[in-house]
This record gives structure tokens, C-alpha cells and sequence, in this order.
């Protein structure tokens, strides 16, 4: 039923004559439209505040504001790359002079490695109690997803490291790079197996005319062995496999491992112990501890450091992956690992003189092609997919611990009808604000 609002504005208008001072009185009988604005003020104020709450909802953004992320988390994601290269430069030049017989000459890289990992496996730890608010999530993996999700992954890792060292003790380096460029294929390929990336025959395109490139780009005659091409063939597929299981485990808050020093915390102790029977079986720890690294005291307080510091290059190293993959995805980190070989290559025939093929050259451009082609395409596919925005215009993170944004297809569409060109979800909220207003 109906309410008489003129009565009601009447008697909240006429309040006791007893209750207010004289003068006030005189005023309140002189300006009788004082109560009525008053009645309107509440109105506005409720209005306002109903204002407040469709703003607080999330929405969409705008083709402007897509731009402007995209080049910001491109910026931030190249910010990790450098950091990647850096480290990963370093480290290279590690392993050269340590393996290199010419220099220290240890000749035992599962070794190496395996301890690599093991120096991982602290620092993560030390993170992780040291800042538990941020390294030490709620949730963390039980025994059965350990053993089927964190397990496979850090095989797949051994193998990858396993198969491509071995195959370099029966072909030539030049042999290993050309087999190694199809890498890039495997990822792919896996990618669109764990729906990490969805299916684009022009991605596809993309991916196959850089790995073209990249093989152009590395050839050279060499001798053909079977057995070593079949090792680096199975390395690069395990390394693809590695990285897309690393990226489900990246992408798994259930699990607690969205964060890549978690994920390390739990995932460097399986990879190190993989790689310890790896080495026991391949090298003999009876050979390692045999040699004169470890003959004598002091040769064993020369030996430990050299394990152990470049054991944090390598921390450093696999955590800028970690953020790459979170940030990117496994298909932009590999790339960027191809674009980093064919500036290096670049480089040393511009500044030191090394020489290339016509076919080299080639192969150096359709590859710089390709990822330009594979740039475009990402952007493309970042501004056709859904942003969505909390209500202070921020996007809204995929994972604890990024604070970016992701623009590519797997943003979260919003639901709901769409507001212009911002895509507010109003049309269940705009008819509970009218009748709010209306009552």
C-alpha cells in the first residue's frame, strides 16, 4: 500500500513546539521547506552512496587502457628477461671455465648441477621461513600431488639436462644447436596439450617459421650420428615437457605454489635428487670424490665455493624464468631465449668478426622476423581479450604474488551487459539501485 508522502513531509515538518528554542521555532515556521530539503539530502546521500557501490564493482577495460598495460607489463616482463640474460650469461661462462679442461677442468656437470640445485633448495628454504607471510602460503601439496604434479615435473628437468649433456659426448656442438632449434616446437606443442596456450593456426605459423630460421641460422655441415641426434631430439622434448608442467604448477593456487620462490622451495629438493642419481649412475660418486679436486684439505676448500657460489647464479637464474613463465607464459620465455641466441650470434659477427653463411644470415633474419610476427600477435590477441579491473582501475592479479597484469587469452571474461565501451557489470546492479531509489 501506497504511503502519503505529503503527510509524512507535513509531520516530520511540524516537529513539538516544546523541543526547539524560540528563535529556532521562528525560523523553522518562516522556511517550512527546510525539513523537505533535508528529506531531499538524505535522498542524494543514499544515491550517492548507491553511486559508490556500482563503482566498487569490477569491470572491464577500455581498448586505451589495454594499450597502456600491455606496454607497461611488457616493460616489467622485460625488466625479468634482462635480469634472465644477465645470470644466465654469467652462469655460462661458469660452466665454460669450470668443464673446460684449458681452465679448472672438472669434468663432471651432473655433479655440478645436482649441487646446483641443492644450493637452491636453501636459499629457497631460508626465504621461505624467513618471510612467511610471503613465501609461506596456506595451502601447500600433499604426498599424491607431490608425487603426481611436483615429480614429473623435476624428471622431466633431469632428462632434459640428462639426454642434451650426453649427446654432446657423441656430436659436435654445431650438430647439438641445429637439433636443439626445435625446441621451440616441443613447447608449442605441449602448450596447446596442456591448454596453456589456445590453438591458432597462425601461432602454429609463427612458431614453425622461427624454428626454421633458427636452423637456417645455426647450419653448418657436420657428421650425422643417430644416436646423438635421438639424445638431443628427446632432450628438447622433455625440455618443453619440463617447462609446460612448471607453468601448471605456477598457475596452481590450490597448491600453494603461484609463487615462484614456493614453487622452487618444493620443487629444486626433487630436481637435485634426480640429478644426484643421475650422476651416481652416469659419473660414479666414487670417481668424483677420487680425483684431485678432493684430494686434500685444501683442495677441497678451493672446490666448495666453486660449487656452491655459482649455486646462487643458478637460484637467481631459474627464479627470473619462474617470473617470465608467470608473468608471460612458456612460449614467450622461450622465444626470448631464441631471441637472446640470435642477438649473441649477431653480435659476435658485428664486433669480433666470426663468419656466417649466406644461409646463417638468412636464418638470423627470418627468425628476427618471426619474433616480431609473434610480438604482433600477442599484442593483437591482449587487445581483443577480456581485462578485468577492480574498482580502482588496477587490474586484477592472476596470482598472489603478481601484481601485473596478463594480457593474453586466458584473461577472465566478465559477464554481464555491457556499459559502453568500459563493460561495467551493471544490469543486475542497476535494477537493484532504481528500486532502492524508487521505494
Amino acid at each position: 500500500m501506497p504511503i502519503d508522502r505529503s503527510h509524512y513531509e507535513a509531520v516530520e515538518a511540524s516537529p513539538p513546539q516544546s523541543s526547539i528554542p524560540l528563535g529556532i521555532q521562528q525560523d523553522w515556521d518562516a522556511s517550512p521547506s527546510i525539513a523537505m530539503r533535508h528529506h531531499d539530502e538524505i535522498d542524494e546521500s543514499e544515491e550517492a552512496e548507491l553511486e559508490d557501490e556500482m563503482m566498487d564493482i569490477p569491470h572491464e577495460a577500455s581498448l586505451a587502457m589495454k594499450k597502456r598495460l600491455w606496454w607497461r607489463n611488457a616493460l616489467l616482463t622485460a625488466l625479468w628477461i634482462l635480469s634472465w640474460y644477465f645470470f644466465a650469461t654469467l652462469l655460462s661462462v661458469y660452466n665454460k671455465w669450470m668443464f673446460s679442461p684449458e681452465r679448472f677442468g672438472f669434468p663432471y656437470p651432473f655433479f655440478v648441477t645436482s649441487m646446483h640445485f641443492w644450493i637452491q633448495t636453501i636459499i629457497a628454504s631460508i626465504l621461505r621461513f624467513s618471510f612467511p607471510s610471503r613465501f609461506r602460503p596456506s595451502n601447500s601439496p600433499d604426498l599424491r600431488a607431490y608425487s603426481t604434479r611436483v615429480a614429473p615435473t623435476a624428471v622431466a628437468t633431469a632428462l632434459d639436462i640428462g639426454s642434451s649433456n650426453l649427446s654432446l659426448q657423441l656430436i659436435t656442438l654445431s650438430f647439438y644447436t641445429m637439433v636443439k632449434s626445435s625446441s621451440l616446437i616441443f613447447v608449442l606443442f605441449f602448450a596447446f596439450l596442456f591448454k596453456l596456450e589456445p590453438f591458432s593456426l597462425r601461432l602454429v605459423a609463427v612458431i614453425t617459421l622461427i624454428s626454421t630460421g633458427v636452423l637456417l641460422m645455426v647450419f653448418t655441415e657436420t657428421a650425422f650420428v643417430l644416436l646423438g641426434f635421438l639424445l638431443v631430439l628427446a632432450g628438447s622434448a622433455f625440455g618443453g615437457l619440463r617447462w609446460a608442467l612448471t607453468t601448471l604448477l605456477l598457475r596452481d593456487q590450490n597448491l600453494g605454489m603461484d609463487n615462484p620462490v614456493v614453487t622452487l622451495f618444493w620443487l629444486a629438493p626433487a630436481m637435485g635428487a634426480t640429478l644426484s642419481f643421475l650422476s651416481i649412475v652416469v659419473e660414479g660418486w666414487g670417481n668424483v670424490f677420487a680425483t684431485k679436486f678432493f684430494h686434500d684439505g685444501a683442495e677441497i676448500a678451493k672446490t666448495i665455493p666453486l660449487l656452491i657460489l655459482p649455486g646462487t647464479l643458478a637460484f637467481a637464474m631459474v627464479l627470473s624464468e619462474f617470473f617470465i613463465i608467470s608473468r608471460a607464459g612458456v612460449v614467450p620465455m622461450s622465444i626470448a631465449g631464441i631471441f637472446k641466441e640470435v642477438t649473441t650470434l649477431t653480435v659476435a659477427a658485428w664486433v669480433f668478426g666470426d663468419s656466417l653463411t649466406p644461409l646463417n644470415i638468412i636464418g638470423v633474419i627470418i627468425t628476427f622476423l618471426g619474433i616480431i610476427l609473434y610480438t604482433y600477435h600477442k599484442y593483437q590477441k591482449s587487445l581483443e581479450s577480456s581485462v578485468p579491473l577492480d574498482a580502482h582501475g588496477n587490474p586484477i592479479p592472476t596470482s598472489s604474488f603478481d601484481r601485473g597484469v596478463r594480457l593474453d587469452e586466458d584473461a577472465m571474461p566478465l559477464k554481464g551487459r555491457s556499459n559502453g565501451h568500459t563493460g561495467h557489470r551493471t544490469d543486475l546492479v542497476e535494477e537493484d539501485v532504481e528500486e532502492r531509489l524508487q521505494s
